[in-house]
């Protein structure tokens, strides 16, 4: 088959350009917390993603250096922390600092609490949702190793949960990371099966939300 040439495109070298990602904080602790190598910390990780659905797997990729690698390999749990406006300077801040330094969660005034279904891993109070990981497989990449992971527990914020159970994450304020900037989530452009719902679906899923597009286009 023969396309016509796309002369609209400048040709670029491979590279990580699939965007925008989530970007979250991934909570850790070692065996033994006391141990300043060990204790409690956070990494910011931006590799990150669903993979299956049933069950539940999800995958954080690490570079071997990092100080969480290690206490991840060796415990085989972690706590991926949703990360909303309030949080985003905590977030940046544990990208560029090390564990090995210093106690994040005491600088950046964050909360280890218990992480359901984990031992050892904490979860961070201040974030809108935790969710409970523990560690499948490991696969060497290249510049990072991929940690493939099964959900074991979620804990939402009691607040984005609204009278008939729904989980409203569009209050979380959830940010996302593109090309090395950080944006909070906008204008809601539609919700799954919109382009081939009813008028009356349409209209009854977008009500309330106000300061939102609701253009079918």
């Amino acid at each position: 088959m023969n396309f016509m040439s796309n002369r609209e495109k400048t040709s670029l070298p491979p590279a990580t350009l699939l965007n925008p990602v989530p970007v979250v904080m991934v909570s850790c602790a070692g065996k033994n917390p006391q141990d300043s190598a060990q204790r409690p910390n956070i990494v910011t990780v931006a590799w990150t993603g669903t993979v299956n659905s049933e069950p539940p797997l999800v995958t954080i990729s690490l570079r071997s250096s990092r100080h969480s690698h290690g206490i991840i390999s060796a415990t085989g749990e972690f706590v991926i922390n949703l990360v909303g406006r309030s949080l985003i300077r905590s977030c940046d801040y544990c990208g560029v600092r090390s564990g090995r330094d210093e106690d994040k969660f005491a600088v950046c005034g964050l909360t280890p609490v218990a992480a359901e279904g984990l031992r050892y891993a904490p979860a961070i109070l201040e974030s809108p949702v935790n969710i409970s990981c523990r560690v499948r497989t490991v696969s060497e990449l290249g510049s990072h190793d991929l940690f493939l992971s099964e959900i074991l527990a979620v804990s939402c914020r009691s607040s984005l949960i609204d009278a008939g159970g729904k989980i409203r994450l569009e209050k979380a304020r959830l940010a996302a990371y593109c090309h090395g900037e950080y944006f909070q989530l906008g204008d809601l452009l539609g919700f799954f099966g919109f382009s081939v719902a009813s008028p009356t679906a349409y209209a009854r899923r977008m009500q309330g939300k106000s300061g939102r597009k609701k253009s079918r286009r």
